[in-house]
């Protein structure tokens, strides 16, 4: 008789998890159910393929992040969303491959979306099934790696800004996507950590394989070690199937590691380990699993000063810190700051059908002045509200609600002169009194003159 050795059974399921996250995923976007059918009929004769349909833009949209290698969509989709579709999908990573399908025999149609930076565009007709296998095949033998101007050109579309701190950025990505070195990120919360991580994966060879995410403050210390390493069946309460970690997933991509430093002492020790070794063992198991994966760690804080402190192991600190990658605060960026809020207000009015606005020049005085704590995050926020804000096609200076400018410590990371810190303060209780110069003045223990003559010289605004 035979017997069924369920562990086996369990290490073969796994096993096809661990293929299914390496395989090669092609995105078919079709509202036609039976033909999305017929072309994953087709393509699914490869083994190596893994494919996944969706009805509707929406639903390729909210799946981009599992950064699929090809994605072939049906020109015929409603509302004329095909192309806004491939400008996203190019937006969100140059390297995905976009096919499209058309019942149109439209040479100028198609010579449009080739420029636009699709790689194929196939007419439906007896052939079709054939023309999209030979085109998949022809974009795997493809190289995959860029020109140092091509890279450059993609990474200003999802890093942008012209800063010098932001073009020294581009190069630390460059050289950390030719190897497979680890990678440090550094930065104030808000700065990017997790948008330059991501480009270094997909500048990287390991582009086609698994990008893994791990936000190590967001799970608690007592789940993380399964989180990291997965666990054996019946390990703990609850642990009804095997479960592989965060590392299987990565294995021959990317692990990102957010917020390193809120690592517990202890898991230290065995990330440590496994960095050194190259293998894992699963939680309740004894046999170890050899996993490839690029390590890319960011933190807001120094973990220099953690491992003074003695939070942080400074063995565990010297291995990753690799490469390491500083980012500026928005505040030290310029006028990357306008690029910022014209690339924001740009995606917010197309995403919510509002008639594209610009900003006045007060109103772009307004953001450049403003330190922002929150980096681009809060500038994020802080248009989007705005352009809700405005009545106009122009968004004015008195649509920009900035929440945190009153702070004294945000005023002080501007470093100004004294008169300018004067003047920031005057018009801030001016403001705060409605511009009543009197109550101003009391309130300072000033002199009135002194604020009369200021308003008088354009130094101060009434605005009430």
């Amino acid at each position: 008789m035979f017997s069924l050795d369920l562990a086996n059974t369990e290490k073969i399921t796994d096993d096809k998890t661990l293929l299914m996250n390496q395989a090669f995923k092609i995105f078919i976007v079709s509202n036609d159910v039976r033909y999305s059918n017929l072309l994953e009929h087709q393509l699914s004769l490869n083994p190596d393929y893994r494919i996944k349909k969706m009805l509707s833009t929406q639903a390729c949209l909210s799946s981009l992040s599992e950064e699929p290698a090809v994605v072939v969509i049906d020109y015929a989709l409603p509302d004329k969303k095909a192309v806004p579709l491939l400008q996203t999908i190019k937006n969100h990573n140059s390297a995905i491959q976009v096919i499209f399908i058309s019942e149109q025999e439209d040479v100028q149609l198609a010579v449009d979306l080739l420029k636009m930076g699709a790689s194929d565009y196939i007419v439906k007709n007896s052939t079709t099934k054939e023309k999209l296998w030979n085109s998949i095949i022809n974009i795997r033998k493809k190289p995959t790696q860029k020109s140092e101007a091509n890279l450059t050109q993609d990474l200003s579309k999802s890093l942008i800004g012209e800063s010098d701190a932001i073009k020294r950025i581009y190069t630390l990505i460059e050289k950390a996507a030719k190897t497979n070195i680890t990678v440090s990120i550094t930065g104030e919360t808000g700065t990017g950590k997790e948008l330059v991580a991501k480009a270094i994966h997909n500048f990287s060879v390991r582009r086609q394989k698994p990008y893994v995410v791990v936000n190590v403050a967001a799970i608690p210390k007592q789940l993380l070690e399964s989180e990291l390493f997965g666990h054996e069946k019946g390990t703990f309460t609850g642990a009804l199937a095997r479960r592989i970690g965060k590392f299987e997933e990565a294995h021959q991509g990317t692990l990102f590691l957010d917020e390193i430093a809120e690592l517990d002492i202890d898991l230290q020790a065995k990330l440590l380990r496994v960095l050194q070794e190259k293998e894992i063992t699963r939680l309740g198991g004894s046999g170890t699993i050899p996993v490839d994966v690029r390590i890319v760690v960011a933190t807001h804080k120094n973990l220099m000063e953690e491992v003074k402190k003695g939070t942080f192991r400074e063995d565990l600190y010297y291995r990753l810190l690799g490469l390491p990658i500083a980012l500026a605060p928005l505040r030290e960026r310029g006028k990357d700051v306008i690029l910022l809020a014209k690339h924001f207000i740009n995606s917010f009015c197309a995403d919510n059908q509002y008639q594209r606005k610009t900003l006045s020049p007060d109103a772009q005085q307004l953001l450049l002045s403003y330190p922002f704590p929150g980096n681009i995050r809060e500038l994020r926020a802080v248009v989007e509200l705005a352009i809700v804000m405005s009545d106009s096609d122009t968004i004015q200076k008195s649509d920009i609600t900035l929440n945190a400018s009153d702070s004294i410590e945000n005023l002080l990371v501007q470093e100004l002169t004294l008169k300018d810190y004067t003047k920031r303060i005057i018009q801030h209780f001016l403001n705060k009194n409605k511009g009543n110069i009197l109550a101003t003045a009391k309130k300072l223990d000033i002199g009135k003159s002194t604020i009369y003559k200021m308003v008088q010289d354009q130094e101060l605004q009434i605005n009430y």
